[in-house]
């Protein structure tokens, strides 16, 4: 026990493990992207979107929750298969972003802005999948 009296031992250390995903550029892009995606899909709601906003929420969100989801798995090649798995679900919002884009669905700054977030995360993804999905690479680099 610490000074606190909260338990300290190996158990906690899993705990602080876990939420240095944090670290990583490509869930701090993610994460900024998908802020981006579900506050601009609420502004713009319109029944014609439905569908469409629906689908660039999931994706978006698959692309932050994936990364996280390998990195709490704790093996490379774990981590390594979700990072594939979040660039794909990173390549579907870009698509679902442009598509909102030509619609009009989204305005043309947002859909820029999310755009090119995307890009970015797909490029840090692409870096630590090119790394071999080692969890300390591409950290705190932006």
């Amino acid at each position: 026990m610490g000074n606190s009296g909260t338990r300290v031992g190996p158990g906690w250390r899993i705990v602080l493990a876990v939420h240095k995903y944090r670290s990583l550029v490509a869930w701090q892009r993610a994460h900024q992207a998908v802020v981006l995606a579900l506050t601009q899909c609420d502004k713009a709601y319109h029944p014609r979107s439905i569908a469409l906003f629906a689908q660039l929420r999931r994706a978006a969100i698959s692309v932050e929750a994936n990364i996280v989801e390998g990195y709490g798995l704790g093996t490379p090649a774990l981590f390594r298969r979700h990072l594939r798995i979040a660039m794909g679900s990173a390549a579907e919002a870009e698509c679902l972003t442009r598509i909102a884009r030509e619609l009009r669905y989204l305005p043309e700054t947002a859909t820029q802005d999310l755009e090119a977030l995307l890009e970015r995360t797909m490029a840090a993804l692409y870096g630590l999948l090119r790394s071999g999905g080692e969890r300390g690479d591409a950290r705190g680099e932006r």
